[in-house]
Parts: structure tokens; sequence; C-alpha cells
């Protein structure tokens, strides 16, 4: 593993208690940062923050990214337990499941939405005025290639991350004089119990679109993720990484 210095940078990792939140973590604290884990489910906190206390330091906030409040409040409680804030990945996501536009589950296009983009948009709202009054910063959203292409049966999915494509380019211009730098990492597939969610014929048409013919690894998405929080990311702002093996066209 290629070494990253993050040492002393407080972290927030969204959706962090499992998946590629916990591997991001995992990668967060062997670079030195302290991590604060944010996610809706407290017993998968609890556990990700026991199994994690040996590599760092780790605090958790029980927190739902729907609502703006509650994501202001655990933004406080982090910079107040940790000291300050550095640095925020806003991972947490959801599927929605799979069907045609004209099919979907209203619920389920509302659902997604709220989790997958104003999620993101609530964190930044609540995490960029720590950052600003430190005067240094790296955000990145974990956005999709679906966001690029747009997936069929999967309209949801696919429009709440073009929206975080689209958000990161904004707020990338917008923070470009002020130290802080905003990326998105736009993967293919990564294998995480997420593929739970959707239907096998939907992972099947995904497979079947990569190249590499397999779904990428959640260490995979760690190492770029980590080097993308680091101040060595200096001159990169509002761009989408691709990590999509060989699927990106653009």
């Amino acid at each position: 593993m290629n070494t990253i210095d993050l040492l002393n940078r407080v972290a927030i990792v969204t959706g962090g208690a499992r998946g590629i939140g916990r591997a991001i973590a995992e990668r967060l604290l062997a670079s030195g940062a302290r991590v604060s884990l944010w996610d809706l489910d407290a017993a998968a906190l609890a556990t990700a923050a026991r199994e994690l206390q040996g590599a760092g330091t780790v605090h958790t906030a029980t927190v739902n990214l729907a609502d703006l409040a509650a994501v202001r409040a655990a933004a406080d409680a982090t910079a107040a337990a940790l000291g300050r804030i550095d640095i925020l990945v806003n991972n947490a996501g959801i599927t929605g499941g799979n069907a045609k536009t004209w099919e979907l589950n209203p619920e389920d296009w509302r659902r997604v939405i709220e989790v997958n983009l104003h999620g993101p948009f609530h964190c930044c709202h609540a995490v960029v005025p720590h950052l600003l009054r430190n005067g240094y910063g790296r955000i990145v959203n974990i956005a999709s290639i679906a966001g690029k292409e747009g997936n069929p049966n999967a309209a949801h999915y696919s429009v709440s991350k073009a929206g975080v494509i689209a958000l990161t380019k904004s707020l990338g211009k917008e923070l470009a004089t002020s130290n802080i730098t905003v990326n998105a990492v736009a993967p293919a597939v990564i294998a995480t119990d997420m593929l739970q969610q959707m239907t096998q014929a939907h992972i099947d048409y995904m497979l079947s679109k990569i190249p590499m013919g397999r779904f990428g690894k959640k260490e995979e998405a760690a190492a770029l993720v980590a080097w993308l929080c680091s101040e060595e990311c200096s001159f990169s702002t509002g761009a989408v990484f691709d990590l999509s093996g060989g699927r990106a066209t653009y």
C-alpha cells in the first residue's frame, strides 16, 4: 500500500459503517487521519467503531442525511469531538431497486434522490463553513458512471449521481480560490452488499459493460479517494475521476 500523508487531518466519511465507506475509513486511518463515521445504522456504526479502534481515532455519528438539521448537528458534534474538520467524503448512497422509469414507485424515486443527492448537498452545506474557517479542505463525492451514461431501469439512481457530478463542478468553482478542492469519483460497479438491492439482470448488464470483465474492489476505490483527500491533490477541483475498468468513454 502506498503511503499517503493525512497526519493530523480530520475526515468525515458518510455511509462509513460498511462497504466502500468502511474501506475508505480504513485507508484514511492508515494514512494518519482521525475519522468520523456517519451512518443511519447505529448498530453497524458501533460494530465498525469497535473493529477499527486499533487503527486510530474513530468517532461516530448516527445521522439521517436527508435531515439538514441533523447533518448540521453531526458536523458541529464532530468538530467539537475531534477539534476541526478537514475532509468530507460523501459516500452514502442507495440504489433503490430496478424498474423502468414509468413503472418506478415514486416513493423509491424520492428516497434515492433524498439520500444520494440531498444528502451530499446537506453535508456540504453544513461542513463547508468549517473548512472555510480553517482555510483548507478536501471534499470527495462518490458519484457513478451511471451519472454520465444513464443506466436503463435505474433512472432514479442515474439522475441522483448526475446531480452529484453537477454539484461537484459547481461547488469546485465556488471554492476554487479557498484552498478547498471538490472532486468526484465515478465508479462503474464496486463489489459490495449494495448489489443485493439490484436484480441479477441489472448486475449482469453492468458487468457486460466493463471491458476488464470484473467489478471493482473497495480497496481500489479507497486508494483513489485517499489521494484526492491529500494535500498533494492541489490542482484538481471540480473534476470527475473514473473508476470503471475501461467502461467510461468521456
